[in-house]
């Protein structure tokens, strides 16, 4: 990207302890090369579990994540369905009216796995994300219906204590003549161990924010508010989003003042995450 891209040499390498069977080694292991950096925000263009291993032990204070859900149908021969197809369908309104999709946004990979597999994949890199994170860390992991009990297995199998369930409220959603309306999705909430002392505020577990519609630049894009609202009870430090899509977690981030580090599989939504921000 011309103007704010900032590449740059591996900086120095970092100890980590690699567990082998019983035992355990320490390991050089060399920090991948950013995509972007800029003002305190860095953009890695990789597979999210590759990065993740590559990144320092207790080095992260939030996350926000938003995996491919590989949701969308009841058989495996749905999941396998493009995402554009899957996820891109009529909303409907409040007052039961419907409404065609404001936007044209291409469709994104890796949203196939089956709900073992995507059990199994989630505890791997939630995995990686407990060791780089700090001691009571928080993480929010986005999720749908058919994949909740999959991703509250995922957090706990990689090592995090599942605190709670949030709501997120979308306003809008598929029609469903005679059935309810899915126009929920749900954000799993976590720490890494302990959480420390709380702030004087008292947020709720529902979350009522309306998707973007006619700035929308990615099939499965969250409102900058959520991310935003979600950031209002984790600890100061670094925030860290595995699936940066078009970069709405660094986004929020950066306005909130914070430093980030957003991990995207596809080179087209890094470009256009860095110029969002």
């Amino acid at each position: 990207m011309a103007g704010a891209l900032s590449l740059r040499t591996p900086g120095r390498p970092f100890l980590r302890e690699k567990r082998a069977g019983r035992g355990a080694v320490s390991a050089w292991v060399a920090p991948m090369k950013p995509y972007y950096e800029h003002g305190g925000i860095t953009i890695y263009h990789g597979e999210a579990l590759a990065v993740l291993e590559s990144l320092p032990t207790a080095s992260v204070a939030a996350f926000v994540a938003d995996p491919p859900y590989s949701s969308g149908g009841l058989m495996r021969n749905d999941r396998q369905a493009d995402p554009s197809a899957k996820y891109r369908g009529w909303s409907q309104s409040a007052d039961g009216s419907s409404r065609q999709p404001t936007f044209d946004t291409r469709t994104f990979s890796g949203d196939g796995r089956d709900q073992r597999a995507y059990a199994y994949w989630c505890a791997m890199w939630l995995s990686q994300a407990s060791r780089i994170a700090v001691s009571g860390a928080q993480l929010f992991q986005f999720t749908d219906w058919r994949q909740l009990p999959s991703s509250t297995d995922g957090v706990q199998a990689g090592g995090w204590i599942w605190r709670g369930l949030l709501v997120w409220d979308k306003g809008v959603g598929r029609p469903m003549k005679g059935r309810f309306r899915n126009h929920l999705e749900y954000v799993v909430w976590c720490s890494n161990g302990p959480m420390p002392d709380p702030d004087d505020i008292y947020p709720s577990t529902l979350l009522r924010h309306s998707p973007p519609s006619a700035d929308r630049v990615h099939l499965t894009q969250k409102p900058e508010s959520l991310v935003a609202e979600l950031l209002t009870v984790a600890p100061d430090g670094v925030v860290l989003d595995p699936f940066m899509g078009s970069g709405t977690t660094l986004r929020a981030a950066k306005d909130a003042g914070r430093r980030a580090i957003g991990i995207e599989i596809e080179e087209r939504y890094c470009e256009i995450a860095a110029r969002r921000l």
